[in-house]
């Protein structure tokens, strides 16, 4: 898909009425209008960005059952949120660019990684063929030990399909039981799947898998024997978490499955898919 250019969104921004048309023919495209009181098709249109209905003629937001109706900001601000979003500009930086308060731009911008994570949770899909699996920590530096062991670090599981998705999980720990049950239950039996030397990887070929594994003590890559690609995921996530300067742990999950999503994504029309997201659009 083709990016949603800036020109593109300077036109639908135009006008508050612009901004609106271009929402409702979306949800209307996406899952249709319904009045939410007598469930009837026929409307027309009043001031303010409500609609009447043509039945029971009661006025309403067309947009109150979805995303964009848990935070009160106009049709042209949530378009520009949407737009600064999918560029990764800071909530703080966005609420400046916007005029609203750095609370409501951060609220924005929480509604949009939760309708990600709840499109990640609907279309969850399973992993085949050649697949690299490997632990990653994440938190602020700490004294003391790093790496596997650490304290005080959210531990994130990632599979990645070659060719294919990334998929991560936080976990409670990296035992034999956590990883194996997490592999089982995301990838399809048969599969290649290339790990480090953790013990805790010891038991997938007892779990009809092909296990090969890479001594990086040593070296990297042996042939096609490497997890190059889940590592790259990686560095790719906490390049960009790192400019948050700290994410609240019940927050992290929207964070790290949002670097899952722009990973999986970065050839598509980010800003067309969140949109889609939040009028609650099946796929």
């Amino acid at each position: 898909m083709d990016i949603m250019e800036l020109h593109q969104l300077v036109g639908l921004c135009r006008s508050e009425t612009d901004a609106f048309e271009y929402l409702f023919q979306k949800k209307k495209e996406l899952i249709g209008n319904f009045c939410p009181r007598c469930r009837g098709k026929e409307f027309y249109f009043m001031s303010s960005g409500r609609i009447r209905c043509s039945n029971c003629k009661i006025d309403y937001n067309p947009f109150f059952d979805t995303g964009f109706g848990r935070l009160r900001m106009s049709c042209v601000s949530w378009l520009l949120l949407i737009k600064l979003f999918e560029l990764e500009v800071s909530a703080r930086k966005a609420g400046i660019q916007l005029g609203v308060s750095y609370p409501t731009a951060l609220k924005g911008f929480d509604i949009l990684r939760s309708a990600i994570l709840q499109e990640l949770s609907r279309s969850d899909e399973i992993l085949k063929g050649e697949i690299e699996a490997d632990e990653s920590y994440f938190g602020g530096k700490r004294k003391g030990k790093r790496g596997r062991g650490a304290g005080g670090k959210t531990i994130v599981f990632g599979i990645l399909e070659r060719g294919g998705k990334v998929s991560v999980k936080i976990v409670k720990d990296v035992s034999a039981d956590t990883l194996i049950n997490e592999t089982v239950a995301k990838v399809r039996r048969g599969s290649i799947v290339y790990t480090d030397k953790w013990k805790g990887y010891d038991s997938l070929m007892f779990c009809g898998y092909r296990h090969l594994n890479i001594d990086h003590g040593c070296k990297f890559k042996q042939g096609k024997v490497c997890i190059n690609g889940v590592e790259g995921f990686w560095s790719f996530a906490k390049e960009r978490l790192i400019k948050h300067h700290g994410i609240s742990k019940n927050k992290f999950l929207l964070y790290i499955k949002e670097m899952e999503w722009r990973y999986n994504n970065r050839d598509y029309n980010l800003f067309e898919l969140l949109v889609k997201y939040m009028l609650g659009a099946d796929n």
